[in-house]
Order: C-alpha cells, then sequence, then structure tokens
C-alpha cells in the first residue's frame, strides 16, 4: 500500500506542477500583452500631442502671412503668398521637426456667399436684394449642373425660390405668422417634423445648420458626385461687421478670389458663361509673374468680352479680413487636422494687426 500512495503523491504533485506553469505562462503573456499596450498608447498619445503642437505651429505661421500681408496692401487676391502654396511650403520648412509633415492651405472665407447676408441685419426681416439675386443665380446654376449630372437626382424640377424662402424664413425674426411666398416655412413646419425642432430665426451660426432647412437636401447641400461640389463648399456664416444699429451682413464677395460658381452668381443674368473667364484673367503669368492688376475692384471690364459687363457694387469688393486656415500634420501613419476661421484686426485704436481666431474645429 505504501507505494502506491507514493506514486499517486507523485501524480499530484506534477499536476500542480504544470497547472502552476500554465498559470505563470498565462500571466506572462498577458503582461507582456498589457505592457506592449501601455507601449503603444503611449507611443499613439505622444504621437497626438506632437502632432496638436504641429498644427499649432502651422496656424501660427498662418497667422503671420497673413498679418504680413496686411502691413504690405490693402487689396486682397489669389496673386499674394498667402495663396501661394509654394510660398507656403517655404515658410514651414523652417519649423524644426525632425518627423512628419505638414500641410496649410489659407483661403478667403469671404470668396464665399455669406449665407446671413441673404436678410437686412439687424432688423432681420426683409430680403437683401441684391443677394436676393445672387442666391437665385447661384441655386440656378447649382441646380442645373446637378441635374444635368444625374437625371434621376430630382423626382421633379425644384425651382431656387423653393430653396431661398426657406432660408430667408430660418434667418428672419419675429416673423412666425408669416411664410414667405408658397414654399417657405416658419416654426410650425418644423415643430411638425419628427423628431421636432425650431426655426432659427435668426443669423446661422455653423454652415451645416443650412441642412435642417426645408428642401436643402444632403444632396444639395454636400452634393451627389464627387467631382460636382455641393453648395457647403461656397457658403460661409462669417461676415458679420458691427454697425451704429448693433451688427450687419453686408454680404459681399472678394471677386478676386471667389471661385467661378460664386463669380457665375454675382454676374448678370445670361452673362454667367463669362465666369471661367474672369477667373483665368485674374491667374494670367508671364515668367512666372502675375500680369494683371487687380486693385480696382471693376478690373473684371479688361477681360476680354467683359468690357460693358455692370456687376453691382454692393455685391463686389477686393478686400477681405476674414479667412479659413485649413492644416493637417501626419506623423507615424497618423494624421489629425484642423480648420480654424480667423479675423484680422487692429489690437486698439492704432494697435498692432493680429488674428482673431473666430472658431477653431479638429477634423
Amino acid at each position: 500500500m505504501p507505494r502506491p500512495r507514493k506514486r499517486h503523491n507523485k501524480g499530484i504533485a506534477l499536476i500542480v506542477t504544470l497547472t502552476i506553469i500554465t498559470l505563470l505562462v498565462t500571466i506572462s503573456l498577458e503582461l507582456n500583452r498589457q505592457i506592449r499596450a501601455a507601449v503603444t498608447d503611449s507611443a499613439v498619445f505622444r504621437d497626438r500631442v506632437t502632432m496638436k503642437h504641429m498644427l499649432r505651429s502651422g496656424i501660427n505661421i498662418a497667422e503671420a502671412i497673413l498679418i504680413r500681408d496686411k502691413q504690405d496692401t490693402e487689396v486682397d487676391s489669389i496673386q499674394e503668398d498667402w495663396a501661394n502654396q509654394e510660398k507656403i511650403e517655404s515658410y514651414l520648412s523652417q519649423l524644426p521637426f525632425d518627423e512628419g509633415d505638414l500641410s496649410i492651405n489659407i483661403s478667403d472665407e469671404l470668396s464665399r456667399i455669406q449665407v446671413n447676408a441673404l436678410v437686412v441685419f439687424p432688423e432681420g426681416r426683409a430680403f437683401n436684394e441684391p443677394q436676393q439675386k445672387l442666391w437665385y443665380r447661384f441655386i440656378e446654376l447649382m441646380l442645373s449642373q446637378q441635374e444635368e449630372s444625374n437625371e434621376s437626382f430630382f423626382s421633379e424640377p425644384i425651382e431656387p425660390a423653393s430653396i431661398i424662402n426657406p432660408v430667408k424664413d430660418w434667418l428672419d425674426s419675429e416673423d412666425d405668422d408669416a411664410i414667405t411666398g408658397l414654399s417657405g416655412a416658419e416654426d410650425d413646419y418644423y415643430q411638425d417634423l419628427d423628431p421636432s425642432y425650431s426655426c432659427r430665426n435668426g443669423p446661422i451660426r455653423h454652415i451645416n445648420e443650412l441642412l435642417r432647412i426645408k428642401n436643402i437636401t444632403p444632396e444639395l447641400f454636400y452634393s451627389a458626385e464627387e467631382a460636382l461640389p455641393g453648395i457647403e463648399n461656397y457658403m460661409t456664416v462669417y461676415g458679420m461687421e458691427e454697425a451704429s444699429t448693433g451688427f450687419a451682413y453686408p454680404g459681399k464677395i472678394n471677386i478676386n478670389t471667389a471661385d467661378a460658381p460664386v463669380i457665375a452668381g454675382i454676374l448678370p443674368v445670361g452673362q454667367e458663361f463669362l465666369a471661367p473667364e474672369i477667373v483665368t484673367y485674374r491667374e494670367e503669368k508671364e515668367s512666372e509673374e502675375y500680369i494683371h492688376e487687380l486693385t480696382d475692384p471693376n478690373w473684371y471690364k479688361q477681360v476680354p468680352g467683359c468690357s460693358d459687363l455692370e456687376i453691382e457694387s454692393d455685391l463686389i469688393t477686393t478686400q477681405s479680413d476674414i479667412f479659413r486656415i485649413e492644416c493637417m500634420a501626419e506623423l507615424n501613419d497618423m494624421a489629425m487636422a484642423a480648420r480654424v476661421i480667423v479675423e484680422r484686426k487692429k489690437e486698439g485704436e492704432g494697435g498692432k494687426w493680429i488674428c482673431r481666431e473666430l472658431s477653431w474645429r479638429f477634423l
């Protein structure tokens, strides 16, 4: 009997030993996994912090370029350093980042249609007539382009007024009892939706708010096709100016920087085809130097075929102090991007020029 008991004890000891070894291996593997995960998380956190610093540096560079530009000239155009990617890259090359890449794009925010200028503020009740005409021509152009690119895009033709009137009702204040035209929409319309929400009855705060307005579909806003940009690319909520009565949205578009669809909107009816010619004229070079001056707001009359063209003076300018800075940082197969809207202004009376950040959004 003693011998079998001894063998039995040895078997139990072996099982206990194997169990302990298995537990130790399992614990070691789990600890190794946790350590590797912690190291990876630390590296990711380090890289994210680094990229945030890279973005901040890039934004500062862009703001410095814009301030220097303001000190040199009052006119803003696509012919200046802030719109020249090669010049921007030369500035970025001076930043002391040993690893990673940083890119910046600066665009004039007032090259876009200012949505809040559709209504006369601060009263905020009546149409701004020059802007109403601009909207009509622009929306008509966008609708026609999207219809041509996709015959099934709309189940039935849409009139520009069916877009413009609801936007006006969304913006106008103290007017919930009267819709604009037959296609407008006041608070009652939005309260009947599921889910329901209230009509703004005031200036739009973010461009995506347009998607909450009657008849502005995602297809119209974003575009159904990648090659055909939606209206979001050509509109902005910025452009407010201080006025004696509070605030106003003049809505003037910088003809020196606006894209062709926006320029088509400011041209008289039937003259929209001249927009590409105006854009080409701005960009003409000889020996890498621009050959046309863009200081006079009426320079467009020098464009071939435009000598008799008359653009409403209330619609155009050659100056801007509001810009969009888009910055992207890339590091170790990671990327981080930000969009910042800045306003150039003087710091106090007679002070130095600064860039005040109106909006900062990670993309």
